[in-house]
């Protein structure tokens, strides 16, 4: 998928909502217990909910590798559902890899490739040649954290360097690196007042969003210092929405979470 067919989306489903699929096996309904790939089930029925509410879904890849290979096959289970059924929708691997070159080139096979999925998210420390790898696959996009929404990123990310912020080096150094065009960068929403520096950096990037509904930020101080012209944000919200309720009504819930954020979205996209 295009930057351009993902704006499109946006723009017919007034909605630049990502629904990230962290599912621990721990806080899904009991009653997906007894099925042979209980995070599948309980991913096909959010899915099914939220779809025409959201244009991306974000599988954080830790929750299911995390249960060995059917965890694996659960993954992969889910990608194929929504590529098969929802093609419209956009896919993130939350991955988070970054390693030497041909390490990367794995990396970028299995997600890109083998799964299909249209993106993954990848750690900058390495630099051009652990990264370059994912941005060589054609037509697919490589997320790169550039600031991110947990407390801790402020340890490395915003120090100064040379009279910089390392988060600002970051991004001017990718802009150079080849297919840069395919990048996407990772700002969390709980970071809301470093926006406006980030959209001169890259103005017009998509930016994807972490940090709304659990993690505290706030939606639309993101939108008044992070949108572009043509929209230029995917805002994920996890917990808020995939756990809005453990019982047998859970799918449900999830689409009352979900509407609640689109319907606010919906409102700002028509005040452009």
């Amino acid at each position: 998928m295009t930057s351009q067919q993902l704006t499109t989306q946006i723009h017919q489903k007034k909605s630049f909502l990502c629904i990230g699929l962290d599912v621990d096996v721990a806080k899904i309904p009991s009653h997906l217990s007894n099925a042979e790939f209980p995070i599948f089930e309980f991913n096909k029925a959010i899915i099914d909910a939220t779809h025409d509410l959201c244009v991306s879904y974000k599988p954080n890849t830790a929750f299911y590798e995390a249960n060995g290979i059917k965890g694996w096959q659960s993954l992969q289970k889910t990608i194929e559902y929504i590529n098969e059924n929802y093609p419209d929708i956009f896919t993130i691997a939350d991955a988070k890899r970054g390693d030497i070159g041909n390490t990367s080139s794995m990396y970028a096979k299995t997600f890109l490739e083998d799964l299909n999925f249209d993106s993954v998210t990848v750690a900058p420390y390495m630099g051009k040649d652990s990264v370059e790898p994912f941005l060589a696959v054609e037509d697919k996009h490589t997320i790169l954290l550039a600031l991110t929404s947990n407390e801790g990123a402020f340890d490395f990310q915003t120090k100064e360097v040379n009279g910089k912020p390392l988060y600002e080096q970051i991004i001017e150094t990718s802009k150079t690196w080849e297919n840069a065009k395919n990048l996407m960068y990772v700002v969390g929403a709980t970071k809301a007042e470093y926006f406006a520096a980030i959209r001169k950096l890259v103005p017009n990037n998509f930016l994807l969003v972490p940090g709304i509904g659990a993690q505290g930020g706030s939606l639309s101080e993101v939108c008044k210092y992070g949108m572009n012209k043509q929209v230029g944000l995917l805002v994920n919200s996890s917990r808020g929405i995939i756990y809005a309720s453990n019982k047998i009504d859970f799918a449900e819930k999830a689409r009352e979470e979900a509407l609640k954020i689109q319907q606010e979205m919906a409102q700002i996209l028509a005040s452009l």
